[in-house]
């Protein structure tokens, strides 16, 4: 699957590093500590997931869990690198990543204060291709699976990662030439957005799940918004991944593995890599925002250098953002069994996500073992463009 020869002077990727990687357990960072109800709080406020059984003490011990509970989102905030370690695998010389989707099959466990997840990693697959975006794009995925304490499976991701050459994408400049300028909000506008916000809100707060029997096809899911997305949001979101706090995670090999991928330098363009050896003693020169790949979420400079013109938010908050969405409605006795979005674009600074779904089948009968109802869900922006298409299968009460 590597890349094939090119004519001297064409624009390619240099994957040497990557196919003997192929199919690998691959290690990565392991969280010291369990969850706490402090990171499952502050994991629903970055999200901006307002589910009273998330953060409020006194309703979640009224509610059918009897105290606080994490969302099913969280699995990713504790794990190491947004999730998408085993995606991105083996150094690409002047390279840069954003996300392209994620497919998750959760298995039952849901997590509490006081539980920890234990990450097995593999690099899966790769493929090549042409973009308007980078020119030689490569697309990889990685699979992790999460245990808990117990040894028991509480979810699997797979998560697609897109790595290309920032040169190139700066140089072709295709968000630079086509995005809009950064929207700016009457107050009349932000009131629409924020009502819209608060109906959601107020669309399931007492977690009542709809009965299998009772949802048809076509059924429309109450519309959500975030935004207007800003620096502040950007920044609390990517502090909400417990792995950026100092000193939160030590490094992890797989046993028996030759050469495993762990924190190798995957060969991010200049000003974008970690000072490994100065982080030994100031942590803040691995902190990842202030240095480091994701610099381009808070810092319109940094992001025209990687192509992606200004601030933008983060995929796995993207995959989160769905499935919160998705559990609200299907309320305390529902549950998201498998989720798989393709991400189409980035939330940019400035601009709006809403969220829109739909019932679009009812499967009695399925692998689960239970029935369960596909929905397709549609996030897109103030415009209309369209930033994730997903489709996950939710487990309802039958009656």
């Amino acid at each position: 699957m590597s890349s094939s020869a090119a004519p001297e002077g064409e624009v390619k990727l240099d994957l040497s590093d990557v196919d003997h990687r192929l199919g690998q357990l691959v290690g990565g960072g392991q969280l010291w500590d369990p969850c706490s109800s402090s990171d499952i709080r502050r994991w629903v406020m970055a999200m901006d997931y307002a589910n009273p059984i998330h953060w409020d003490e006194e309703a979640a011990r009224q509610s059918k869990f009897g105290g606080l509970v994490a969302p099913q989102s969280i699995a990713v905030a504790l794990d190491y690198g947004h999730g998408c370690q085993p995606a991105c695998v083996g150094k690409i010389p002047g390279s840069h990543l954003i996300f392209g989707g994620e497919e998750w099959w959760h298995y039952g466990p849901r997590v509490r204060a006081g539980d920890q997840l234990f990450q097995e990693r593999r690099f899966h697959d790769y493929k090549v291709a042409d973009t308007k975006f980078a020119g030689p794009t490569m697309f990889s995925r990685g699979d992790t699976i999460h245990r808990n304490q117990h040894g028991v499976v509480v979810a699997k991701a797979r998560s697609t990662a897109i790595r290309y050459l920032a040169a190139e994408a700066e140089k072709r400049s295709m968000y630079a030439d086509k995005l809009p300028p950064k929207p700016k909000w009457t107050p009349e506008q932000i009131a629409a957005v924020d009502k819209v916000r608060l109906d959601w809100i107020l669309s399931n707060r007492e977690g009542v799940s709809p009965l299998f029997g009772d949802v048809q096809v076509g059924d429309r899911l109450p519309r959500r918004v975030i935004g207007p997305h800003s620096i502040a949001s950007f920044a609390t979101e990517y502090r909400a991944f417990l792995f950026n706090a100092w000193g939160s995670y030590h490094w992890t090999a797989p046993a028996g593995v030759k050469d495993p991928w762990i924190n190798q330098d995957p060969g991010w363009v200049e000003g974008f890599g970690f000072d490994e050896e100065g982080a030994l003693i100031d942590p803040r020169k691995r902190d990842g925002l202030y240095l480091g790949p994701s610099r381009g979420h808070i810092d319109d400079e940094k992001a025209d250098e990687i192509g992606m013109a200004r601030a933008y938010g983060y995929g796995a908050t993207m995959q989160a953002w769905v499935t919160d969405y998705l559990a609200y409605w299907a309320g305390n006795d529902g549950f998201i069994r498998h989720c798989k979005s393709d991400f189409r674009g980035p939330a940019f600074e400035g601009d709006v996500t809403y969220f829109d779904a739909e019932v679009v089948e009812k499967m009695p009968e399925t692998a689960w073992g239970m029935p369960l109802v596909k929905v397709k869900v549609k996030l897109t922006n103030q415009d209309g463009g369209t930033l994730v298409d997903s489709t996950a299968e939710v487990e309802l009460p039958i009656g």
